[in-house]
């Protein structure tokens, strides 16, 4: 039935007055028994033939191919990861082993002979054996953020060699506590040097690298609860660095009237901040997994599109999904989009609706065969091209990614900061002080695997003329980036001469009133505590406090340590630092 939420001015969204009209529909699931006669259902372009490859498979999610060209499905109510061979070569899958378990198991990728799983917390590495099956699993990362309403991790080698993790939002549209979630996050393979990629993505359980370009695009869950036709669906190319508006910006720049951005910013200000989609798709269509073509069983102008599954709504009237997606690409861009599995929603004599599937997985076969998942009936689907030729060599038959990583941010090797006074001031330096002082060693307690908060900081002796301070913090022991920037506060007021413990990590503070945190190494504004790899000797992390006789540098909260560095320029009076150590037990990892 519709849902009419009114909002006042000023008591729920900065913008808010608004009417807005929503639905509950959930189709009622069809079960068809017989293999052929389902297959008959679902509507594929010319030349195009979809069968089932296996069934009875409780919930097979996300889909992967190891580089033997074995096909392995995830299961997250079983908990396991299953591997099906078609062993006589008849596009059925007469064999299905479980690998793996562990619960919530959901994302899989591989790398060579080894194998990257992903659960709710956990990120596993195991061996390929010959025969198929998976070595002992062995746990890389056991910190990944609490689940909430988005618990579906999924993950991939990137073409740089590092481990990219989506992790979606706890809620439909909230200021989240920890800010992993709604991310990608990247990673060394070995779990190590976890950073946010890029943030403000709600739920982007499915991303790939173009081909050609070696650029990342990935397809994000709209906003619940907008209306029918709101939020669309968002094709996003991912880039280092980059916030893509969720939860206060939607769509190609549209305000959501749920909520209020950080104290301190405005709606227009987050915008401008925000990447918009290079594509949009019908509201609440959800998609899940997506995967470039590579494969050379399609027709050539198949090669290069990117191929979604398409969950489908429950909150739209008429429903929207239920599908697999083509996105067409050119020259390495998106530029539209078709359907390309249609069927799999019904609508019955009595104005209802029934559907076949709800899918979630997809992956191109060694075969070039398309592969599908549905989690609901516990199918998966083949499709082929009856093409007796296969598609001509575009350049790219290797299936290699690209040598460009246009979207990757490279890393500099600027190790310290080298500022030059205004003038110089002989002894005068400003003295750092905090409660890691005297022993030289910064407690748990600041650390990323202990509370996580900033330490208190104190300063003296600055220049009479000071008019504002910088704070930076940060790691140049790191291997990359290099410094790692774990804090960076500025604007702060001349005649503030403190910083209490465990700040929030907003980006504009109420107390100080209207002081700026900006971006971190991490991705997330505000501090980040020390996390040296384990195996490494104690770092020294460094907090820097500068004068300068400016009141403000003149940029947006959030700003990134070279912006601040820039600004700083020409304006620095005295400068003062403390140095703290940090290491990690193994039993920390």
């Amino acid at each position: 039935m519709p849902l009419s939420i009114a909002q006042p001015q000023g008591e729920v969204g900065q913008y808010s007055d608004v009417v807005v009209q929503g639905s509950i529909l959930e189709p009622e699931k069809i079960q068809v028994e017989d293999d052929r006669e389902l297959a008959s259902l679902i509507k594929a372009p010319e030349g195009f033939t979809v069968e089932v490859f296996a069934r009875d498979l409780v919930n097979p999610r996300m889909l992967a191919v190891s580089d033997r060209g074995t096909l392995y499905a995830t299961r997250r109510k079983v908990g396991d990861v299953i591997m099906l061979k078609d062993e006589d070569g008849d596009g059925k899958a007469e064999r299905v082993q479980t690998v793996a378990s562990r619960p919530g198991m959901h994302g899989i990728a591989f790398d060579g002979n080894k194998v990257f799983l992903v659960t709710i917390n956990d990120v596993y590495t195991a061996d390929v054996n010959e025969d198929g099956t998976f070595g002992e699993l062995n746990r890389i990362i056991n910190d990944l953020p609490d689940a909430g309403q988005h618990p579906n991790r999924t993950l991939a080698i990137g073409p740089d060699d590092k481990l990219y993790i989506s992790v979606g939002s706890t809620c439909n549209a909230c200021d989240e506590g920890n800010p992993e979630n709604a991310t990608i996050l990247r990673a060394e393979k070995d779990g190590s040097s976890r950073t946010i990629f890029a943030r403000g993505l709600r739920n982007t359980i499915g991303f790939d690298w173009e081909p050609t370009s070696g650029a990342l695009y990935g397809f994000d869950h709209g906003i619940d609860w907008l209306g029918d036709e709101e939020q669309i669906e968002e094709v996003n190319r991912i880039e280092q660095g980059k916030q893509y508006g969720w939860p206060y910006v939607y769509g190609m720049g549209e305000f959501n009237p749920q909520d209020n951005p950080p104290e301190g910013m405005t709606l227009e200000q987050w915008a401008k901040q925000s990447a918009e989609p290079e594509l949009g798709y019908t509201a609440h269509s959800a998609p899940m997994q997506m995967a470039f073509y590579d494969g050379d069983a399609f027709p050539e102008e198949y090669r290069g599109d990117a191929f979604v599954a398409m969950r489908g709504s429950w909150n739209r009237r008429p429903p929207s999904g239920y599908e697999v997606l083509r996105i067409d690409f050119e020259n390495g861009k998106p530029v539209g989009t078709e359907h390309f599995l249609e069927g799999f929603l019904i609508q019955q004599q009595d104005g209802g609706y029934g559907y076949l599937a709800r899918l979630a997985g997809i992956a191109v076969g060694a075969d070039g065969a398309l592969y599908v998942a549905d989690d609901d009936n516990g199918v998966i689907y083949r499709v082929s091209h009856d093409a007796s030729e296969p598609a001509a060599d575009n350049g790219n038959a290797s299936g290699e990614q690209a040598a460009a990583i246009p979207n990757v941010v490279e890393d500099k090797p600027d190790s310290r900061i080298a500022i030059e006074l205004v003038e110089p001031t002989g002894d005068q330096v400003i003295s750092v002080r905090s409660d890691f002082e005297k022993e030289g060693t910064i407690s748990l307690e600041h650390a990323a695997d202990g509370d996580n908060a900033s330490p208190k900081l104190e300063w003296s002796d600055a220049p009479q003329e000071t008019k504002s301070f910088v704070l930076i913090a940060d790691d140049p022991d790191a291997k990359q980036p290099k410094p790692f920037v774990h804090w960076i506060v500025y604007d702060i007021p001349g005649d503030v001469m403190s910083l209490r413990e465990g700040l929030p990590t907003d980006p504009i503070l109420v107390e100080p009133k209207g002081i700026k945190q900006g971006t971190n190494s991490m991705g997330s504004t505000g501090y980040t505590g020390p996390k040296p790899p384990v195996d490494d000797p104690a770092h020294n992390y460094h907090f820097q406090v500068f004068a300068l006789d400016i009141e403000s540098l003149g940029l947006e909260p959030g700003a990134k340590r070279d912006a601040i560095l820039q600004a700083m320029e020409g304006h620095v009076l005295a400068e003062g630092e403390l140095v703290g150590k940090f290491a990690r037990a193994a039993a920390d990892k």
